[in-house]
């Protein structure tokens, strides 16, 4: 197995090890001591489950609260920290641990999985990634206890504390207050809007920008190019998503606000989205698409690759330079984020095709949101989602695992590096 793991490239080895990761989760899922006594768990909602919790994604075919013990749940919260810090990262923090050091395939692996763009710090980064997330997911547990010890025992409250704060600094959107809820009774609560904003958008900007703002103590000059694009887009797209969706949707300003902010990838919904009008739903569907940034808990094209696609067809249509933040922005930028969003949205509208050709008594418009939502891993539905057939569960699966790699990484799976033996005169071809 070991000669075997050696031969691959790193994009099969990650993607071999969410694989795993999410057929062992399934397993735990089904254990006694993991489901309630009464409750009858088919084997394809334990790995739907699974799959969501290790893609971070939060699509449920079974409430958490109702199906799983406190057992459960906490291999439910295991699986969805695994999912978020990557099956790398936790592999080579596991191996630290016990005081063995990472090999170079290792360092490799970590930073394919996190796009980084060298090998070079790659420990101190991994240690850096752990305790920035201990540290906010304690945060946002002592927070939300505060709230959620008002309705529940001090036990219960304290589960449900670190469960959620996990859930939202990684972007997952599971929740384990039953009767698939999700925070719709705490739309008024004012600690429990901003607690799971600040922990979603922590989580969806990305380890590097964190360590980055607070290694150069929030001073924007000194940020680097990546960081002050992730950020500013960031705040962008959550300040336009709370007014369009504050214009299209009845809803308060706070919730219009969570909405725009969880939309992006996080899953928690404090308002019924099967309530939300046509246009609300589409505003939704395009902040799914876009998602977190890079290095992130979230997924989506990424903040990164918006960015970069609408620089370039503003180079395009000014005929100048593509720049920002007083730097020039890497010429195969463009290529790579296009090639990113064409492979999005030829994964959105096949699943989309092939979900309407498995499930043909739901409407268009659900199935399309459904599947931007499993692609994206934002985990929001309209409702649908426990009501999928077997093969719509299965397509589902198989979007989510698509999308928690990212298309780009899929594609490269079957590709062996090997130099070009032949070479072609260039061509003309007509474009636009």
């Amino acid at each position: 197995m070991l000669r075997f793991l050696k031969k691959q490239s790193p994009a099969r080895i990650i993607a071999l090890g969410f694989a795993f990761m999410i057929f062992l989760g399934s397993i735990l899922l089904m254990l006694p001591c993991s489901v309630k006594d009464g409750v009858e768990l088919k084997y394809i909602d334990s790995l739907y489950t699974s799959t969501s919790a290790v893609c971070v994604t939060g699509l449920v075919a079974v409430d958490a609260g109702d199906t799983f013990t406190p057992v459960g749940q906490a291999i439910l919260a295991m699986l969805i920290q695994i999912g978020g810090l990557g099956v790398t990262a936790v592999g080579a923090g596991i191996i630290m641990a016990i005081g063995k050091k990472v090999d170079l395939k290792g360092r490799n692996l970590v930073r394919e999985a996190m796009n980084l763009d060298a090998g070079k710090g790659i420990v101190i980064f991994i240690r850096n990634i752990f305790l920035t997330t201990l540290v906010f997911e304690v945060v946002g547990a002592v927070f939300s206890f505060a709230v959620f010890v008002q309705d529940y025992p001090p036990l219960r409250a304290a589960g449900i504390s670190v469960f959620h704060s996990i859930a939202a600094f990684n972007n997952a959107g599971f929740d384990i207050l039953g009767d698939f809820q999700s925070l719709i009774p705490y739309q008024n609560d004012i600690l429990v809007n901003v607690v799971t904003c600040a922990l979603v958008i922590f989580g969806g900007i990305g380890f590097l920008v964190i360590r980055e703002v607070l290694d150069k103590r929030f001073r924007w000059k000194k940020f680097s190019m990546h960081a002050k694009v992730v950020l500013s887009v960031s705040a962008v797209l959550v300040i336009v998503g709370t007014v369009l969706i504050r214009l299209t949707e009845d809803i308060s300003l706070m919730g219009a606000f969570f909405c725009s902010v969880s939309t992006r990838t996080a899953g928690f919904s404090t308002y019924s989205l099967g309530g939300f009008s046509t246009a609300g739903l589409m505003i939704v569907i395009l902040l799914m698409l876009i998602g977190a940034s890079p290095g992130s808990t979230g997924g989506g094209i990424k903040t990164s690759t918006f960015f970069v696609l609408l620089q370039g067809i503003k180079s395009a249509a000014t005929n100048k330079s593509e720049k920002a933040f007083h730097y020039a922005v890497p010429k195969e930028a463009f290529r790579k984020a296009a090639v990113i969003l064409l492979l999005a949205l030829s994964v959105i509208f096949c699943g989309t095709v092939l979900m309407a050709v498995m499930e043909p008594h739901l409407a268009l418009g659900d199935i399309l949101f459904e599947v931007t939502s499993a692609f994206s891993t934002a985990g929001l539905s309209t409702g649908i989602t426990p009501d999928l057939g077997l093969g719509g569960k299965i397509l589902s699966i198989l979007i989510m695992y698509i999308g928690r790699l990212g298309p780009l990484t899929v594609a490269t799976l079957w590709y062996f590096t090997r130099g070009e033996r032949v070479s072609f005169p260039e061509g003309n071809i007509a474009i636009g």
